[in-house]
Formats: C-alpha cells, structure tokens, sequence
C-alpha cells in the first residue's frame, strides 16, 4: 500500500503470506490459543457435534453450557419489548436468540432492528430460551447485554495517538472463552496497550465473566467489536500498523522481530488457531520458542508474553533516544 508509508521491520521475513498452520490446541484449563506450538483448549464454543455426539446428547450438552454461561455471564434481556426498546436506545448487545416457535410477526421487527444495528441474531428452540432465563417469560425473544460498551478502532488509535505513542493493539481471531478475553484485557491494560479488537461472530462478548476475569481493566481498555476482521486488518496497514500474527509454525520467535513500530499482535482461536485469511492478511508470523514436553501456552499467556516483548523493545528504544526512562 503506497500510504502506508513504512518500510518492514528489522527481522521480519521477506514473504508476508506464508501458510503455516493455525495454532494449534492445547490442555489449559482456561483454553489455549498461543504461538510457538502454543495449543488450546478447556471451555470450548464448539459444537458439541463436533466431538462426536449422538445429536441428542449434543443439544442437550449445547443447552447445559448455556445454562450454565447464563448462570455466569452478562445481563440477560427477556421479552420483545425490553430487547426491542434496548435495541432502540442503542444498548450494547452481544446477541440475540429468538425462538424458532415464535410468531413470525412478534420477532421480525426485532431482527430486522437488530440487522440494522449489527447485532448477531440466532433462531434456536425454544428450550434455549429456557435454559437462558429460567423461570422468565421471554415471549421467544433473549438477549445478552454487553457488561460495558464497545468503541471503534478510530478512537483505539486516537488513544495512541492522544498519547504521543505508536499504537499497539491486540486482535482476537474467534478467541471464543471468555477467561482467554479477560485475562488478555487484563495484560493488555497492565502493558499499556491501546485496545483490543474482536470479531461480532463466534467471539466471546464483553459479558460479566469477561469483566470478573480482567479484574476491573474491561473499564479502562477500550474493546472494539467489528463484523470483518480481515477488513480492519486492512484499515489498519492504511493507518500505518503492522500486523503481526502469532502462528504455531512461524520460523521466526518472538524475541528476532522488531515491535517497536506501530503494531496490531493477532492471537488465534481456540483450537483452529488464525484463520486462514486472517494469516494471510499479516506482514508477518512469529512464535514463541518452545523447550518442554507439552509445547502448549495458554492464549492470555502469549499475548503477555508478546505485548511485554513489545513493551521492552519500546523501553529500550525510548531510551536510546532520550536517555532517561520512559513508559511503553
């Protein structure tokens, strides 16, 4: 891109499209998504088909879970008119259900309010429902409540830019638990990050787990929620930020990359690892080096390892510059 106006960083490979495969899953307990062999896993967001169970079984268990996450994350709205009139006001929402069973007339208007504002709707039975909100009559219609509101990219580099600092941010490609979100908006506020970026689709939600987990920082970092994230990878080499995706099989480590410029770390999903558009859309992969047995990292734990690689290579370089001590 001829605006860009950046020449590639010190230690990156020439080729900024090569196709090694996604991060790899791992054991953690939380779920994994790293770089560097790095693996996911625990609570998972993926069909339960997928792990081989009967379809019976699989709707049961897909129910449990979100018995269990409407146990524990966000405000849940019950009813047409709570969600249509949230919709209305402009509430942040993280999604919406509406009943297969429900009258056609009673749910089109909020799904065509809710396209027009870009929320995600599913059709789902209506045990879902009832497993969202139980004991509430929901008249077919359940939304989740994001915990606080969503900002655009714009105002994450207008808050690098208010700074007098090179932004760094962080992307979420499908980083699906809410604990992974949490802990990375944790690190990202403790390093100085200027925000972080999640897709509306098959992305866990700013919900109360995801501020419980961060421990207050869902206050202070400003989360972006945009429909295409290999959209706003290219909004942000047009603004200048280099895309550096954590991938399992990057020949380059963490430590041989230059992240002093302008920087946007993308951490792949749980399981699947970066997509493979997302990866292709990066200037350039690195992992993180990797001596034990389990050759897994923990997704939050990647990123923290990264974001302070960057923090220290800025420190350095701000002192080399004014000779005294500076913040990332």
């Amino acid at each position: 891109m001829s605006d860009r106006k950046r020449t590639r960083p010190p230690g990156t490979p020439e080729s900024s499209r090569r196709t090694h495969g996604g991060i790899r899953p791992g054991e953690g307990p939380a779920g994994s998504a790293a770089t560097g062999g790095a693996r996911t896993g625990g609570r998972r967001k993926d069909s339960e088909r997928q792990r081989g169970l009967p379809p019976a079984r699989a709707d049961a268990a897909e129910r449990d879970r979100d018995a269990e996450e409407a146990a524990l994350s966000g405000e849940y709205l019950a009813g047409k008119h709570p969600v249509l009139e949230a919709l209305k006001a402009g509430r942040a929402l993280n999604k919406i259900w509406l009943s297969n069973q429900a009258q056609r007339s009673l749910v089109q208007p909020i799904a065509d309010e809710a396209k027009a504002r870009g929320v995600v709707v599913q059709f789902v039975d209506k045990r879902k429902l009832d497993s969202l909100v139980p004991g509430v009559l929901h008249q077919g219609v359940v939304a989740q409540a994001a915990a606080v509101s969503y900002f655009d990219v714009e105002d994450l580099l207008a808050r690098a830019s208010e700074r007098g600092e090179a932004p760094l941010l962080v992307l979420l490609d499908e980083v699906e638990d809410p604990h992974n979100l949490g802990s990375i908006l944790r690190t990202a506020d403790c390093t100085g990050a200027h925000g972080v970026i999640v897709p509306k689709r098959r992305s866990a939600g700013l919900t109360a787990v995801v501020a419980k987990t961060s421990a207050g920082a869902v206050e202070y970092v400003p989360v972006a929620r945009v429909a295409n994230l290999a959209q706003t990878i290219e909004r942000l080499k047009e603004a200048g930020v280099w895309i550096a995706g954590a991938d399992a099989a990057a020949s380059q480590d963490v430590y041989g990359a230059d992240l002093k410029g302008p920087l946007a770390i993308v951490i792949g999903s749980e399981g699947r690892g970066l997509s493979r558009l997302v990866r292709e859309k990066c200037d350039f992969l690195l992992s993180l080096p990797m001596f034990g047995r389990i050759n897994s990292l923990n997704a939050s734990v990647a990123a923290g390892v990264i974001l302070y690689e960057a923090v220290r290579q800025r420190r350095g370089q701000a002192r080399a510059l004014e000779g005294g001590h500076a913040s990332p």
